[in-house]
């Protein structure tokens, strides 16, 4: 009990958590948290160059760590800049805590300089939102704070700080570390849903999401494995199990297996593990309806509240998912006979990941996603932000496991650069690759710059087509032949010169034959590498082109 200022209290209670890394551009109105900072050599502070990247990669951190990822950023446009990387941490069940440095509590209700109600901005899009205005009270909303981001289903929290509180010279008693909370699932719960294995003739897993970890993941491929039970990841949940196990059966979302989509509307029994069952999993709530008749869903969640929500379940489970996994790997019963689905499932999967040269083609994605396959580890870690590009690699790449995938569900653009800055720096033994759009890339590929100051490791591939290309699609589905504001080629710059900017190496690919020897060369050196892959608009997805859309619109 001394008196301290709240920013070092504020500081002192990260410590306490084991925080060892913030994401941060800084603002006048936390300058007592960066005085506290500079003491306290146990927690890395990465300096980025706004505050999008701030946000997306303290949500990247959070989902290698499993603990909350921790961002500062100032009052409004820093904050309302950050809002982005506070949806993806929503939708995507990922704990994160954003601090914004606020104005003095003796100015509030006055449309001060850069005011907003903090509280009522972010309650929409994160699980609480709240201000601190009494610098004893820190440690408090601090541990409740992590406690609400990693309890249940995962997420952000918002915490507002008062520029003057945080210079406050108070007494406060620090708060431990918040433990993660583990609830073990009912037995009987586990019980009802083997019988219901026992009566299914065409099972079917659905996997990934909120409070996944490598601990579940090992756990339930097991489980799975030994009951030839098919797992199916949920959209941009491609490494919630290694795709190299023998029931992986590859990934719901834009673009999957159409033999995958109906092996799961054949279906007697959807075990759904992690996964909110969302839009893009379910094809817009088609390929398994919220009522899904005909079909019994068992659905296993850290939230009580998810379960039942939109639809309806024969059998909720209320469960950790390392708990759950846990114990069904456990669980013995010789009355399940193991199924033959979950083998035919990974070999549909195997032929559906396998890329089909297309000679007509200059530069061919798919013969580019298999030559990374063969030339990085398994290990690599794949980020990636939004665009038709990511279906390449959705497709084609085979994922490790967890944690290997970076991608979020809410599809958002500009995510990939600053979560490969996050994953370098979070594993800087592993490889690490950004893949981006040209739009996507653009959004935030300002973060260079911050890979370059922390000496990061990562490649970054540019698909540049000279188009917002997955807008370009709908474009043409919806008014064939009347290009409007999709266009982006007059204005793309130059981005091998671009990386080169940032003191990193870059070279340009028009051809699918020289992928492999760019590939090769760029491995061969560190820090920043950057492809900058020339493709023809023509050339939409992995599975049509412009030409095809129009003609079936005609």
């Amino acid at each position: 009990m001394t008196n301290r200022t709240g920013g070092r209290i504020l500081v002192d209670q990260l410590l306490a958590q084991g925080v060892d890394r913030i994401f941060t551009v800084p603002g006048e109105s936390f300058l007592a948290v960066l005085d506290a900072l500079h003491d306290s050599p146990e927690i890395d502070t990465v300096v980025c160059r706004q505050e999008g990247g701030v946000a997306y990669m303290a949500d990247a951190d959070g989902k290698m760590t499993g603990r909350p990822g921790i961002a500062f950023v100032t009052r409004g446009p820093g904050a309302t800049n950050a809002t982005a990387g506070v949806h993806v941490a929503m939708q995507d069940s990922t704990p994160m805590i954003l601090f914004i440095g606020d104005l003095d509590r003796g100015d509030r209700d006055r449309e001060g300089f850069q005011e907003i109600d903090f509280a009522a901005f972010f309650a929409p899009i994160a699980k609480w939102a709240a201000r601190i205005d009494d610098a004893a009270r820190i440690p408090e909303y601090v541990a409740r704070a992590f406690r609400v981001a990693t309890s249940g289903r995962p997420g952000p929290v918002v915490l507002a700080l008062p520029e003057d509180m945080l210079r406050d010279e108070v007494e406060a008693i620090d708060r431990p570390a918040v433990p993660p909370v583990a609830i073990s699932p009912d037995p009987g719960a586990l019980g009802a849903l083997v019988e219901l294995l026992k009566d299914a003739a065409s099972p079917i897993a659905i996997v990934g999401g909120a409070d996944w970890c490598p601990c579940a993941a090992h756990h339930f491929e097991s489980f799975a494995r030994r009951i030839g039970l098919p797992v199916a990841a949920a959209f941009r949940r491609q490494d919630a199990i290694d795709n190299n196990s023998p029931v992986y059966a590859g990934q719901l979302g834009y673009g999957p297996n159409p033999k995958l989509q109906q092996r799961v509307r054949n279906a007697d029994l959807i075990l759904a593990v992690g996964a909110r069952l969302g839009e893009a999993t379910t094809d817009g709530y088609k390929l398994i309806t919220p009522d899904h008749p005909d079909q019994i869903l068992v659905h296993v969640h850290p939230d009580p509240n998810e379960l039942g929500r939109v639809y309806r379940t024969d059998l909720p489970i209320v469960s950790d998912m390392e708990e759950f996994a846990q114990d069904m790997d456990a669980w013995e019963d010789d009355d399940l006979v193991p199924f033959s689905c979950g083998p035919k499932a990974h070999e549909e999967w195997l032929e559906w990941s396998e890329p089909q040269p297309r000679d007509e083609v200059a530069l061919d994605l798919g013969p580019v996603v298999k030559a990374m396959r063969e030339a990085l580890p398994s290990d690599t870690i794949i980020c990636n932000g939004a665009g038709n590009f990511s279906g390449w690699w959705h497709r084609y790449w085979r994922y490790g496991p967890t944690p290997t995938q970076l991608a979020p569900t809410s599809g958002t653009m500009g995510y990939g650069a600053p979560a490969s800055v996050a994953a370098a720096l979070r594993f800087p033994n592993r490889r690490v690759v950004c893949v981006a759009g040209d739009g996507d890339f653009l959004m935030n590929g300002q973060e260079l710059a911050t890979a370059a100051a922390r000496g990061a490791d990562l490649l970054v591939i540019v698909v540049d087509n000279g188009a917002y290309g997955t807008i370009r699609m709908h474009q043409e589905r919806d008014y064939p032949d009347r290009v409007s504001a999709t266009d982006l080629a007059p204005g793309n710059p130059d981005f091998v010169k671009f990386a080169e900017a940032f003191g990193g190496w870059g070279t340009r690919v028009e051809t699918t034959d020289r992928f492999e020897d760019a590939l090769a060369e760029a491995m061969e050196k560190k820090g920043i590498r950057l492809l900058h892959l020339l493709t023809d608009v023509e050339v939409i997805t992995n599975a049509t082109t412009l030409a095809a859309l129009k003609a079936a619109r005609r």
